[in-house]
């Protein structure tokens, strides 16, 4: 006995395209599988009749025929574990900065029908299976945000032959696309507001010493201080975290309780030294003017708010999307960094 069922309404097709838009089946094809040098004219007529017809192209017949896959993996590399209460998820999830660049990311890659695949790495061994998982998923290309000293994982995946884009710029040399802010030039608009407001025993929370990071924002602000007679400053080194900041801030005080003037090289940092000099009687800035850097959401949870230097992260996660589907585009082009601008954003706290 055998049983049947109406047909449901037939699917429309590629040729169903052509004839609405007056070109061949094998221009449509073109169009929808995102073939470079296409006449912007023809593309926008396939596309307004992809739009009429309402044709859903097939993902996989359009893998098989591009090798795209329309994903790439955003890795997050950090340290590792260090306590069980410092859970590396949370360590990621709970920090602005990430938000940031995936909002930033997603403004490129969302229109274009690129999805992005989170992907996690906090020891050798993860990125090392890492690189090897990327390898057989067939993963377009990599946008990687790093944040881990002497990471191995740009290195891995350059020599992998996988597109990547790195956010900010690697610890080592290496042939790899990026993306960064003028650090040096940042931390010496925070020195520059320190002194224009008569800060004169002056200090500063450094970021980890072995960040690339870390390092730019301290000798920025050493450079431009020493330019204005300041042989030493003292500095603290902390971890980019609000617990770090607290750490480094008690430190300071402890060694120099007569600081009227600090610089953050991080707004979670910079909110942690806040709460030390409320809990120490301080008052900001009357007491202790405090400049942060990066301008997250932290710095407008901050009591009092935090004066602080901007970098324009999710401009340059958008930038980096940019690089990165390029790159996926045309493996052959040249590697590029494109340095963003950082400015003052003028707030309470200094």
């Amino acid at each position: 006995m055998t049983s049947s069922r109406p047909p449901g309404p037939r699917q429309p097709t590629l040729e169903d395209v052509a004839r609405s838009a007056g070109v061949s089946r094998a221009t449509v094809s073109r169009v929808v599988n995102g073939t470079r040098n296409v006449d912007p004219e023809i593309q926008r007529i396939v596309q307004e009749a992809v739009a009429a017809t309402g044709y859903v192209p097939n993902r996989a017949a359009r893998t098989l025929v591009t090798r795209r896959t329309d994903s790439v993996a955003l890795v997050f590399s950090v340290p590792a574990h260090r306590t069980a209460d410092d859970p590396f998820l949370g360590q990621v999830f709970s920090d602005p900065f990430f938000g940031r660049v995936v909002g930033g990311l997603l403004t490129v890659l969302r229109p274009r029908g690129v999805h992005p695949v989170l992907m996690l790495a906090d020891s050798e061994d993860a990125r090392h299976a890492l690189v090897a998982n990327l390898r057989q998923e067939h993963i377009d290309g990599v946008a990687l945000v790093s944040i881990a000293p002497g990471d191995s994982l740009p290195f891995l995946l350059t020599e992998a032959g996988l597109p990547t884009v790195l956010f900010a710029r690697p610890s080592t040399p290496i042939p790899i696309s990026y993306v960064d802010v003028a650090q040096q030039a940042g931390a010496r608009i925070a020195a520059e507001r320190l002194l224009a407001r008569g800060c004169r025993r002056i200090t500063t929370i450094a970021g980890p010493f072995d960040s690339p990071a870390g390092q730019d924002r301290l000798a920025g602000f050493r450079e431009a201080m020493a330019e204005h007679g300041y042989a030493y400053v003292p500095s603290v080194e902390g971890s980019f975290t609000q617990v770090g900041g607290e750490r480094a801030m008690r430190e300071l005080l402890e060694l120099y309780p007569d600081t009227d003037g600090v610089f953050v090289a991080n707004d979670l940092m910079a909110q942690g030294a806040l709460l030390v000099l409320r809990d120490q009687g301080r008052r900001v800035p009357d007491d202790v003017a405090v400049i942060g850097f990066d301008d997250s959401s932290a710095a407008q949870a901050s009591r009092p708010l935090l004066t602080t230097i901007r970098q324009p992260v999710e401009d340059m996660a958008a930038e980096m999307a940019r690089l990165l589907l390029a790159r996926i585009d045309d493996p052959r082009q040249d590697t590029r960094s494109v340095i963003f601008r950082t400015t003052l954003v003028e707030r309470d706290s200094g």
